[in-house]
């Protein structure tokens, strides 16, 4: 794996807006290439503040109707909630042309087909990953093509936090995560695996809340302490920062 690159603009509203235009970017080129193109989500302030500059970002050389869209991670409440991760990049995004008309597969809810079996609703969300592999992706789960990454001013991306039991699992792709240190306790996760199969890994992070996490990771810091740190993409990992969010960078 090559080294994090790190692109620092001066301010969140510029950062949600360089990510957006350089997303459009990336997936046409993916559906140019492969035939379709995959992104993977996750949720989070910033994200919010990507999915409306993509909202508003011309992207005449994609087709939606050729990108499969899945989670990195989500709340294990109903379907509906407006504690899910989807809820608010439905409402931003998917529920409007011409993003409606991507291919979305959601992680499970806790009153959906596997009811409130956790361990279930884990291997059911990573056997619909196998699903959508392609014939020139490695392993049990899709190369997605960009995985859209935050991090918590603890350090944790997707529902990976520090020091917790998930951060050892191998052999899965998708995780069941309880006793989550954010409320809700119950959610679905990628594992390491899972999350690293991907082609290119952003993370995106604004505010000097995040400054000390990112040094850390950026920084060598362990995976277990730090989990952003073990996120790298099979190809390219990139950290799109503010300006606040780099302010704990060596010079």
């Amino acid at each position: 794996m090559t080294a994090p690159e790190v692109v620092v603009l001066p301010s969140a509203e510029g950062l949600a807006e360089a990510v957006a235009s350089r997303l459009v970017d990336a997936l046409a080129q993916a559906q140019v290439s492969r035939g379709r193109a995959s992104l993977g989500l996750t949720a989070g302030s910033i994200m919010e503040q990507v999915w409306t500059a993509l909202a508003a970002t011309p992207g005449a050389s994609l087709d939606w109707a050729g990108v499969d869209v899945v989670w990195g991670d989500e709340r294990f409440v109903a379907a509906g909630s407006a504690d899910r991760n989807d809820a608010p990049a439905d409402r931003i995004l998917f529920d409007h042309a011409p993003f409606s008309a991507a291919a979305r597969y959601p992680m499970p809810a806790s009153d959906g087909e596997y009811g409130d079996d956790l361990d279930a609703a884990a291997d059911g969300y990573a056997a619909t990953l196998f699903g959508l592999r392609q014939p020139v992706d490695k392993g049990a789960e899709p190369n997605v093509d960009v995985m859209l990454l935050g991090i918590g001013p603890d350090g944790h991306c997707c529902s990976l936090f520090p020091s917790h039991p998930g951060l050892a699992v191998t052999g899965r792709s998708v995780i069941p995560v309880r006793n989550s240190p954010k409320p809700p306790p119950l959610r679905l996760s990628l594992s390491f695996e899972g999350l690293n199969s991907s082609e290119e890994i952003w993370v995106v992070a604004s505010g000097s809340g995040k400054a000390s996490a990112v040094a850390a990771a950026l920084g060598g810091a362990n995976k277990i302490d730090y989990p952003s740190a073990g996120a790298r993409g099979r190809r390219r990992t990139i950290w799109f920062l503010d300006s606040d969010a780099a302010s704990q960078l060596p010079g």
